[in-house]
């Protein structure tokens, strides 16, 4: 069965996308730890972040690097975090997620609750600023 985040690329479930190309997505996450809190995964469904093939991989790690250095731009933060933990959702993630403090990457902190509104004003902000 696909996971939550192939039926998110295929637009089964809506998502506040930030980038897209022909093998990388990224999105805003849901229940994020911080204003920005972003999303990137290979369209190819793989579990574990380890068993990408080495091309995906290194690519993954290029797509974020482009979208980290968009959410830099625009969300205030000393850095953005990045994060891979992959046990919620059987598809390999990174998580990226802007810094003041190392404790801003602690998933055991309470998420943050935006609005539609808020999501897409970030959203859109940080699209812009990859484009």
């Amino acid at each position: 069965m696909a996971s939550i985040f192939t039926k998110i690329v295929q637009g089964e479930i809506p998502s506040y996308k930030i980038a897209e190309d022909e093998n990388f997505y990224a999105f805003l996450d849901i229940n994020p730890l911080a204003k920005g809190h972003t999303l990137v995964i290979p369209k190819q469904e793989t579990d574990y972040y380890f068993d990408l093939d080495d091309e995906t991989l290194s690519g993954l790690t290029l797509f974020s690097k482009k979208v980290a250095k968009a959410i830099d731009q625009t969300i205030d933060c000393k850095r953005v975090g990045v994060v891979v933990l992959g046990l919620e959702v059987p598809h390999a993630h990174v998580h990226l997620i802007p810094l003041n403090t190392e404790a801003d990457a602690s998933f055991s902190r309470p998420k943050l609750k935006l609005s539609p509104e808020e999501f897409e004003s970030i959203a859109a902000k940080i699209k812009a600023e990859i484009e």
